[in-house]
């Protein structure tokens, strides 16, 4: 079983490496060790299409069987893990251009000990969406009866418009929330637990990707709770949202002027000076252009016959 897992996972990064992957795709990674298969056995896939992120959500409910799992009554396995990083793309995880090694063994790890495993290595990332916002929406929709806000955590660091999903603030009180679910949770429910990193740039940073995956799975095992977890990346949207977040916070409480320069200096005086030299160039060049054109359509003769006398 170990040697087909590390297989998949090594024609993952195979498909990665030479399959001239974009630098706006990103990989996901689906395992379960406490999934079967049909008849028994490994199951274990690799699907080298290039998907968009709303098809990784739709794959995930449909292939990995989380339809089954979070929308039946029927308990397969108590507790559901989503990891979305900040860090990995497609061509980050082949072997050679390897920037996060520690990550991607402890997912190499975890995916090549799995009973089930699926394989994304191209995802195109999300543009308009976040990672986090699609897969509610994909949850939503795929059991739009059995979708209970009380068997469903997002970390703080999760983008979702719904206000009425708890959140959690750290690594330790998700261990916490685990393990107090373990002992209240009711028959047939299985948990969805988001976990979405914050990047390596942000202040404050104190776990890493790789350790916050490895806690928490190791918590969960520990528990004795049946699990299945995804690892997708979704690198594009957290720099640009977390620092429009903090300038709207600085503006809300009057802080705004703190640090930041609201004067033009000379820099910014010239800049704009020749930004309105090169506007006024343009109209005067097409003003130019446009009488030449009118000169060069006029047809007059090049010369005149001299009057008959009568």
């Amino acid at each position: 079983m170990l040697q087909i897992g590390m297989l998949s996972f090594l024609v993952a990064l195979s498909a990665i490496e030479f399959g001239l992957a974009s630098p706006n795709t990103v990989p996901a990674f689906l395992w379960s060790p406490h999934l079967q298969a049909a008849n028994g056995g490994v199951d274990e896939a690799v699907n080298y299409q290039i998907m968009s992120a709303k098809d990784l959500v739709d794959s995930v409910f449909t292939q990995g069987g989380w339809s089954n799992i979070l929308c039946s009554e029927k308990k397969v396995v108590d507790v559901a893990l989503v990891f979305i990083g900040r860090e990995l793309l497609s061509s980050d995880v082949s072997s050679k251009r390897n920037s996060e090694p520690s990550l991607v063994n402890t997912l190499n790890g975890l995916f090549t000990s799995s009973n089930f495993s699926l394989a994304f290595p191209y995802i195109a990332a999300p543009e308009e969406e976040r990672m986090e916002s699609l897969l509610l929406s994909g949850l939503k929709q795929a059991c739009p009866h059995h979708v209970g806000a009380s068997n469903i955590v997002f970390s703080d660091s999760c983008f979702v418009e719904d206000g009425t999903i708890p959140k959690l603030s750290d690594l330790q009180s998700f261990k916490d929330h685990l393990l107090a679910r373990k002992e209240t949770r009711k028959e047939g429910e299985t948990d969805l637990v988001v976990l979405c990193s914050e990047g390596s740039e942000s202040k404050g940073h104190s776990h890493s990707e790789r350790e916050s995956i490895s806690e928490l799975v190791s918590s969960v095992e520990q528990s004795g709770s049946k699990y299945t977890a995804l690892y997708v990346s979704d690198p594009y949207w957290y720099t640009s949202y977390k620092t429009l977040q903090r300038f709207l916070a600085e503006s809300g409480s009057g802080n705004s002027t703190v640090g930041v320069s609201t004067t033009c200096d000379e820099l910014c005086k010239f800049k704009s000076s020749l930004l309105e030299g090169i506007l006024v160039g343009i109209v005067f060049l097409l003003i130019l252009i446009s009488g030449l054109c009118c000169m060069a359509g006029i047809d007059t003769p090049t010369r005149f016959e001299t009057p008959q006398d009568s």
